[in-house]
């Protein structure tokens, strides 16, 4: 497996971001910027709570498919490789990780099978316009911790994707979760989201070197980053955590991730998060506390890690 200098772009992206000349100058200067040679392009689906079964990736919410593929030909036309990776919100803001439903079916409760079914329906939507515009990889889910023991329907849904995609497949599970996925085995890639603290990652690498080594696969972090904030370097998971803009420390985050990273020939590249489609203005990057890193010091840090590889 190539090693994956990408990042993930778009996420959020509503019905017409995508159409706007702002998104395609944001992914020109995306990879320039930083030197990527993979793009993530990340869809947020909506269903109401995390314990309802209707997903809606019809709505306003979400760019539409001609708008989709338009830029992922642009993003091919830039000389980048597309990896699309379709996921899901909870509306009520409650975070993914937690969709979960009774083990045993209950009569008037929803079900797991509901679910599935609708989240089926989603993915294969996605997969097959990943097929049709020769996207090179297809990220299946994301974080979805509660889910992740069902693994019979996981199974089921990465036959049925096999059956309109025939490019390689992954799934991205959730920090610190890399042992608990049973059906590694089904998919091609291993993937996770490598928000370790900056002081731990020694401790973490060696712990996942030692899953990896079951399975015999390649792997890569489809998500990682920091915010630019004081205190996220120690919990760079905490998007929410209250902090002054620092730039400095997101720069830091991102030096010792790549050192600790590089020690390691198994780690196959990043999805870093995130760019957005509509960037925020450059002479204000010092103040904006979130993961973006456009004009700040760590956009720097990570286009000389790129090309160093």
């Amino acid at each position: 497996m190539e090693y994956i200098k990408g990042f993930t772009f778009g996420w959020m992206s509503r019905k017409g971001d995508f159409k706007k000349p702002e998104a395609k100058k944001s992914l020109k200067l995306l990879k320039e910027r930083t030197g990527i040679d993979h793009v993530i392009i990340a869809l947020a689906a909506l269903q109401d709570t995390a314990h309802t079964t209707e997903i809606d990736f019809t709505g306003e919410h979400m760019v539409d498919d001609g708008e989709l593929i338009d830029m992922i030909t642009y993003a091919q036309s830039l000389g980048l490789k597309v990896i699309l990776k379709p996921t899901v919100n909870c509306k009520d803001g409650t975070w993914r990780a937690h969709i979960n439903f009774f083990d045993v079916d209950v009569p008037c409760e929803p079900k797991w099978s509901e679910w599935f079914q609708s989240y089926t329906a989603y993915q294969l939507h996605y997969a097959e316009i990943a097929e049709k515009t020769n996207c090179v990889m297809y990220i299946i889910g994301c974080e979805m911790v509660q889910a992740e023991r069902r693994e019979r329907e996981w199974r089921n849904l990465i036959q049925e994707v096999r059956k309109v995609y025939r490019g390689p497949i992954t799934y991205n599970t959730d920090k610190y979760q890399e042992g608990n996925v049973k059906w590694w085995d089904a998919v091609d890639i291993i993937s996770s989201s490598g928000y370790y603290p900056i002081d731990d990652w020694d401790n973490q690498l060696d712990r996942i070197e030692n899953i990896l080594q079951q399975w015999n696969k390649p792997f890569f972090f489809a998500e990682a980053g920091c915010p630019s904030r004081t205190g996220s370097s120690f919990v760079p998971n905490d998007w929410g955590l209250k902090g002054e803009a620092n730039v400095k420390e997101q720069e830091n985050y991102y030096q010792v991730m790549f050192a600790k990273t590089k020690e390691r020939a198994w780690v196959k590249g990043f999805g870093l998060w995130d760019w957005s489609a509509l960037l925020y203005d450059e002479n204000e990057a010092s103040n904006d506390k979130g993961y973006g890193v456009y004009g700040k010091p760590a956009e720097k840090v990570i286009k000389d890690f790129y090309s160093s590889i």
